[in-house]
C-alpha cells in the first residue's frame, strides 16, 4: 500500500495498480520464452551443421534426431511450429546438399525432412512435399500428422492429373493413396477419403476400409455427392454405396439405391440376400410407394403364402383398407363439405354480400374441393350420400346441378372419393355407365381409372372395362376411356395398352383432341421408360399435324407426352428433340424447353436452370415457351425443400392453418373475379386433400427417390 497526504493534512492509503504484478510476470515469461526460442534455434542450427559433416555417423545421428523432432512437432499441428520457422532459412541449402548426397538411407531421411519443410516453403506448382515424400523412406506416412497428410493428398491429385495427361505410370501415387485413405477412414474423415479417390478415378479401395463404425457416413457422402456429378460418375458413386450397404446388411438402404438406379437386378439381389421375412415385407412397401411393377419369385420369397401376401403389398391391394383404418384411428372418417374448407363465416362479409357469383364455375370448384377433401374415404356429402339413396343414380342430386362438360368432372370425382377401393368403387360407378348422357359416361370412365390408380389387380378390371370404350364414335366417351387407362396404369408399361393406343394414334380420321389425349395416356403408362417405340409413335403423330393444328393449345399435350417418356432420365432424348427443327420458331422453343424440363425434372441441375432462365429473360417478347420455362425451372428444382409452384401444391394434404388462412383471405380479395376465385378454391381443396392424410409429393425415402407416377 502507498501513503499520501490529503488536503486536510491527514494521510490515507492508495493501492498500487492491480496489473503491475501481472505485467512483471508477463515480462518474465516473455524473457524465458525468448531464451527458450534462442536455445531451440541454436540447437537446430547445430543439427544442420552436423548434417553437412563429412563423418557419416555424425550425419546419421543429426538426421535421425532432427527427423524425430520434426515428426513430433507436426503430428498434431494446428499452426506452423517454431521448429519449422527456424528451419525455413536452411531449406534451400538442405535441398542443394541433398542433390550431392549418395543414395543411402541417410539421403532418404533428409528427403523426409525436406518433404515436411516444403509445407511452408514450396511453390504450389512444384509439389515438393510429394516429390520428397516419394524419394523418402518407406513406412507409415500418417505418423507425420493430419495436416501433412491433407496437403500431400492435394498434391497427389494435381500430380495424378498431370501424369494422366502425359500417359505416365501412377503406381507410386496409388501406394500413397492407399495409406492416406486408410488414415482418413480411421480418423472420421470419410469425405476426404472419398474426395481423394474421386480425384484419382478409383473408388475400389474404399470398400476395403469401411467398417461398422463409418459405413453409414461414407454412404451418405457418396449418395449426396452423386447428385453433383456428371454421368457416369454419379452412377459409379451410387453403385459403390449400394455395394457397401449390402456388405453391412443395410438392405433397405441398398434397395433405395437400387430403385434410384432403376436397376431391377439389384432389387432382386436385395431380396435374395435377405433372410428376414418382415424386412422383405418392408421392401415390398418401399416398392409399392415407388409405384413399379415387380413380380416376386421363389428365390425371393420361398413360401407360397408369404409370397402371395408380399406381392399383395407391392400391388397395393390392401391400400384402401389400411388408409381407412388409419382414418378411423384418428377419427377422421366424418365427411366434409366444401364449406368446411372455405370457412366463409370467418370472412368480413363482403365476399358473401357483394359476390358476382358464377354458379356453374362455383359448382365445378365445389366438385373438385369435395373430391380432394374426401379422397379415399368412400363417403362425402355431395355424391355418395345421395347416390346411395337412388337406385339408378339419376335423381336430382349434385350431378344434375351441373351441365355438359362439368358432368364429366362430377362423376369422375366419385373415383377420387372411392380411391383405391376397387371392388366397392367399380360397383358404385357402374350405374353411371348405363346413362343416356355421354358426358356422364365419360366421367364414369375417368372415375374407373381413378379408382384403380396405383392398384394392381390380377384380373385387370379397369383394362377389361375401359377397352370396350376406347373406339367409340363420341369423342368425350373415347377420351374418358383413354385417359382412364392412362391414370389406372400409370407407369405399368403394359404392352396390350401400347398396341391399343398406338393404333388410335396411327388412325387417319381420329379427331385432334383424341390424338392429344391418347398421347398423354401413353406418356403416363410409359412415364420415365425412355421407350423408343412410344416416343416414335408420338413423334409421328406430332409431325403429322397441320400448321393450323399445331397452333392449337391441344398440340402442347403431344409435346408434354414426349416429355413424360423421358421424365427424369436426363439423357436419351436428343434424337427425339431433333423433331423440333421442322417446326416454327415458337413451336420449336416450346418442344425444346418441355423436353429439357421433363428430362431433368427433380435433378436440381444448375446448368439446366440457367438455360431455362435464359428463356425467361426476354419479357418484351412474351410467348408460350416462357410459361413452360418457368414451370420447367420448378420441375428441375422440385427436389429442393423450398421449391414451390403454388400455395395449393406446397400445402397439398397438410391442412396447414397458415396457408389455409392466406387462401381464405385471397378468396375474399377475388370475390368478384370468378376465374381467379375458382383457382383459389382449387388450392383450398388441395390443402385439405384427404383431410390431411394424402400428399402430392412424389419424393420419399428421405427425398432420395422420386416416384415417376407422382404421389
Amino acid at each position: 500500500m502507498a501513503y499520501r497526504e490529503n488536503d486536510t493534512g491527514t494521510t490515507q492509503t492508495k493501492p498500487l495498480p492491480k496489473d503491475t504484478k501481472k505485467k512483471d510476470v508477463n515480462k518474465e515469461d516473455l524473457h524465458a520464452q525468448l531464451e527458450e526460442d534462442l536455445a531451440l534455434k541454436q540447437h537446430l542450427e547445430l543439427r544442420v551443421e552436423r548434417i553437412y559433416d563429412v563423418d557419416p555417423e555424425v550425419q546419421k545421428v543429426a538426421l535421425e534426431s532432427m527427423r524425430q523432432e520434426v515428426r513430433t512437432s507436426i503430428s498434431s499441428m494446428t499452426y506452423v511450429p517454431k521448429l519449422l520457422k527456424f528451419l525455413r532459412p536452411h531449406y534451400r541449402t538442405l535441398k542443394a546438399f541433398y542433390e550431392t548426397m549418395l543414395d543411402s538411407g541417410l539421403k532418404k531421411y533428409l528427403a523426409d525432412i525436406l518433404s515436411v519443410l516444403a509445407l511452408t516453403m514450396s511453390v504450389e506448382v512444384k509439389r515438393e512435399s510429394l516429390k520428397y515424400r516419394l524419394l523418402g523412406s518407406e513406412g507409415d506416412i500418417c505418423s507425420w500428422g493430419h495436416e501433412y497428410v491433407r496437403i500431400l493428398a492435394g498434391e497427389i491429385s494435381q500430380e495424378y492429373l498431370m501424369r494422366q495427361s502425359e500417359d505416365a505410370p501412377v503406381d507410386d501415387l496409388m501406394e500413397l493413396v492407399e495409406q492416406i485413405v486408410a488414415f482418413h477412414m480411421k480418423h472420421n474423415a470419410e469425405s476426404e477419403a472419398v474426395d481423394l479417390l474421386m480425384e484419382v478415378d478409383d473408388l475400389d479401395p474404399l470398400t476395403e476400409h469401411v467398417d461398422i463404425t463409418n459405413f453409414r457416413k461414407t454412404c451418405l457422402y457418396l449418395t449426396s455427392a452423386a447428385r453433383y456429378l456428371p454421368d457416369p460418375d454419379d452412377i459409379l458413386f451410387m453403385d459403390t454405396a449400394y455395394s457397401i450397404y449390402l456388405v453391412f446388411y443395410e438392405f433397405a438402404s441398398a434397395l433405395q439405391i437400387a430403385l434410384f438406379l432403376d436397376n431391377l437386378e439389384h432389387v432382386c439381389e436385395v431380396f435374395t440376400s435377405c433372410d428376414d421375412l418382415l424386412m422383405k415385407k418392408q421392401f415390398c412397401y418401399i416398392l409399392a410407394r415407388q409405384g413399379i411393377n415387380f413380380e416376386l419369385d421363389d428365390d425371393m420369397v420361398e413360401d407360397d403364402e408369404d409370397r402371395e401376401l408380399s406381392q399383395a403389398i407391392i400391388n397395393n391391394v390392401k391400400l384402401s383398407e389400411g388408409y381407412l383404418t388409419l382414418a378411423r384411428d384418428i377419427e377422421a372418417m366424418e365427411p366434409k363439405c366444401p364449406e368446411d374448407v372455405y370457412k366463409t363465416h370467418l370472412l368480413d362479409g363482403r365476399a358473401i354480400a357483394g359476390a358476382n357469383v358464377d354458379t356453374a364455375r362455383e359448382n365445378l370448384a365445389a366438385t373438385f374441393v369435395n373430391a380432394f377433401v374426401n379422397a379415399g374415404f368412400g363417403k362425402d356429402r355431395l355424391m355418395t350420400d345421395l347416390a346411395d339413396s337412388s337406385s339408378d343414380g339419376s335423381s336430382g342430386n349434385w350431378l344434375f346441378k351441373n351441365k355438359e362438360h362439368a358432368k364429366i368432372s362430377v362423376v369422375a370425382s366419385l373415383g377420387m372419393i372411392l380411391l383405391w377401393d376397387v371392388n366397392s368403387g367399380l360397383a358404385q360407378i357402374d350405374k353411371y355407365l348405363h346413362s343416356d348422357d355421354n358426358y356422364v359416361i365419360a366421367g364414369a370412365l375417368l372415375g374407373v381409372g381413378l379408382v384403380n390408380c396405383s392398384v394392381t389387380n390380377d384380373y385387370d378390371p379397369a383394362l377389361a372395362l375401359l377397352s370396350e370404350y376406347i373406339n367409340k364414335e363420341d369423342s368425350s366417351i373415347q377420351i374418358g376411356a383413354i385417359m382412364g387407362l392412362g391414370i389406372a396404369y400409370a407407369g405399368a408399361q403394359d404392352e396390350q395398352i401400347l398396341n391399343s393406343l398406338i393404333a388410335i394414334l396411327k388412325h387417319e380420321n381420329v379427331p385432334h383432341d383424341v390424338i392429344a389425349f391418347t398421347a398423354i395416356s401413353l406418356g403416363l403408362v410409359f412415364v420415365g421408360s425412355s421407350n423408343g417405340e412410344v416416343a416414335q409413335a408420338i413423334t409421328d403423330a406430332l409431325t403429322g399435324r397441320s400448321v393450323s393444328e399445331l397452333g392449337q393449345p391441344l398440340s402442347r399435350l403431344l409435346v408434354l407426352a414426349l416429355g413424360l417418356i423421358y421424365l427424369g432420365k436426363q439423357e436419351g432424348m436428343e434424337a427425339t428433340s431433333e423433331v423440333s427443327k421442322s417446326f416454327s420458331k415458337k413451336m420449336r422453343n416450346y418442344v425444346d424447353i418441355t423436353l429439357l424440363s421433363c428430362a431433368h425434372a427433380g435433378t436440381g441441375n444448375v446448368l439446366t436452370v440457367q438455360k431455362l432462365l435464359g428463356h425467361c429473360s426476354h419479357l418484351e417478347n412474351a410467348e408460350t415457351s416462357q410459361g413452360s420455362a418457368v414451370l420447367g425451372i420448378a420441375m428441375v428444382a422440385m427436389a429442393e425443400e423450398a421449391a414451390v409452384i403454388s400455395l395449393g401444391l406446397i400445402g397439398a394434404g397438410t391442412n396447414n392453418a397458415r396457408i389455409a388462412g392466406m387462401l381464405r383471405n385471397l378468396s375474399s380479395f377475388y370475390y368478384n373475379v370468378p376465374g381467379l376465385l375458382f383457382c383459389v378454391r382449387i388450392a383450398q381443396g388441395l390443402v385439405h386433400m384427404g383431410k390431411g392424410l394424402l400428399t402430392l409429393n412424389p419424393y420419399h425415402s428421405n427425398r432420395l427417390l422420386c416416384s415417376p407416377q407422382g404421389c
